[in-house]
Parts: C-alpha cells; structure tokens; sequence
C-alpha cells in the first residue's frame, strides 16, 4: 500500500479513465510486471496514490488522452492543475506513463 506523501496526485475524473491494451503472450503477467515497474518508478520520486490501481489506471489515462491528439505538454499540466505535484514531477508522472503504457508516445 502506498502512504500519502507529498507532493501527492489527485486526479479529475477524466484522468481516472481505464484504457483496455492488449499485451502479448501472458498478458496478465506482463501487465504485473510493467504495473510493478511503474509503481515503483513513481515510489521513487515520492509520487503516491491511495491505490496502486489508482496509479495504474490515471497512467493510463495519460495514454488515452494521447492517443486523442493531446500534446505531451498539455497533458503535463492537466496533471499539475489536478494534483499537488509540480512541474518536474507532473512531467515525470506522464514521461513513466508513457513509458509502461505506450512507448509509442515516446519522441
């Protein structure tokens, strides 16, 4: 379970959004291992959700609101106008999710 620390993440309704993506093989395996991954990366930098399912799925919300056409940046300060987190870790927050979720976001 993740402790609330700041700066913390509280997400609009929009952003809470689950994306379904197909993951090759053993998906469910797969998508613990990236899950875990993910978790940890935003651990690291103190970005803590009520839930680790919470986290996964505004993570992927992220991805979904690129797939739409929205630019990096402005999904970076959707984060930040909808959370506690600032500039560096709202844009570390979007660049992990991307990451995990849809590296074909990267670039």
């Amino acid at each position: 379970m993740l402790v609330d620390r700041s700066p913390g993440l509280v997400l609009s309704p929009a952003i809470l959004t689950v994306l379904l993506i197909g993951l090759i093989d053993s998906p469910a395996v797969h998508a613990d291992a990236v899950d875990t991954t993910f978790l940890g990366a935003l651990n690291a930098k103190g970005i803590d959700f009520a839930s680790g399912q919470s986290a996964v799925m505004a993570g992927h919300e992220v991805c979904d609101e690129l797939d739409g056409g929205r630019q990096k940046s402005d999904v970076v300060s959707e984060v930040m106008q909808s959370s506690r987190l600032d500039g560096y870790h709202a844009g570390f927050f979007v660049g992990v999710s991307v990451s995990a979720f849809c590296p074909r976001h990267h670039g």
